[in-house]
């Protein structure tokens, strides 16, 4: 697994420029700061988009 730096990039955790580090791991991307240890990760969008990504909502109330 190679882990790339994000040129420019800022963490939204300590402000540091240079420091945000980005791989996929599982289909998974992800995001570290080298300074803050903060942590980000992102599924897929096809994954997102799927019907079971919806199933935790009961449903949707609109008053008449």
């Amino acid at each position: 697994m190679k882990k790339r730096f994000i040129a420019g990039a800022s963490c939204p955790k300590c402000s540091q420029q240079d420091t945000l580090r980005w791989w996929i791991e599982n289909n998974i991307e992800l995001v570290e700061c080298v300074e803050c240890e903060y942590q980000d990760q992102r599924k897929p969008q096809s994954v997102e988009k799927t019907e079971h990504a919806q199933q935790e909502m009961i449903g949707i109330f609109k008053p008449d």
